[in-house]
């Protein structure tokens, strides 16, 4: 897969395939090397990205609390023994790649460089907006899909009001961009993530990037 971006806010949203396209980035490729296709939703929220706007009323853009989904137990082994014994501990889980809060830092502060040039006040990077966005990457990484709304249909207004973060307007998301620059240029190139960015009236900024393979997943959650 190729990269990829989506947008939500302002009350619509735009899905897969009924976006604007937007270049792939030469550096990275989300599964296989085709175009990347943009992805937009409702409200203010890419190789795959995908913007939003607007507050907990309609996305790319939109806020209820979820329940995470049952762990997967990770398969554990026994070794014989002769003599009754205590009960081996749980095999550890995996490591997964977490994140890089440079890479997330450097995004802010290419967001913020744009909107210096269309005339909007700098965004704060907020830790709250942030734990949200994380979460998002790492939970289309781990199942392997690319959309505003989670499997189970929790929108981006869900997902914050389940982690207690309230003032969400807006949420942009893109898949194999290898970097902060290829994926802000990637939203920049598309009108809904780029709606997004430049809204003025956002103030804060949460930035979360989830590594791995046909990734990296990225997820911008703006706020007011």
């Amino acid at each position: 897969m190729g990269a990829v971006l989506a947008v939500v806010g302002g009350g619509w949203w735009l899905l897969p395939g009924s976006g604007d396209p937007v270049p792939a980035a030469a550096t990275t490729a989300a599964a296989s090397t085709t175009t990347p296709a943009p992805v937009s939703t409702v409200a203010p929220a890419p190789v795959t990205s995908v913007p939003v706007t607007t507050t907990p009323a309609a996305p790319t853009t939109t806020p209820v609390p979820t329940t995470p989904p049952p762990p997967r137990p990770a398969p554990s082994t026994t070794a014989p023994a002769p003599a009754p014994a205590p009960a081996p501990a749980p095999a550890a889980a995996p490591a997964v790649p977490t994140a890089d809060p440079g890479v997330e830092g450097e995004v802010v502060a290419l967001v913020n460089a744009e909107r210096a040039a269309a005339g909007c006040g700098p965004v704060a990077a907020d830790a709250g907006l942030a734990g949200v966005a994380r979460a998002h990457s790492a939970d289309m990484r781990d199942r392997g899909y690319l959309s505003h709304t989670t499997p189970e249909g929790l929108s981006p207004w869900d997902r914050a009001a389940a982690a207690g973060v309230t003032g969400a307007s807006a949420e942009n998301i893109a898949q194999g961009y290898g970097d902060a620059a290829s994926v802000v240029a990637g939203w920049m190139d598309s009108p809904g993530h780029r709606a997004n960015i430049l809204d003025c009236s956002s103030t804060r900024l949460g930035v979360g990037v989830a590594p791995g393979p046909g990734g990296p997943w990225w997820t911008q959650l703006f706020g007011r």
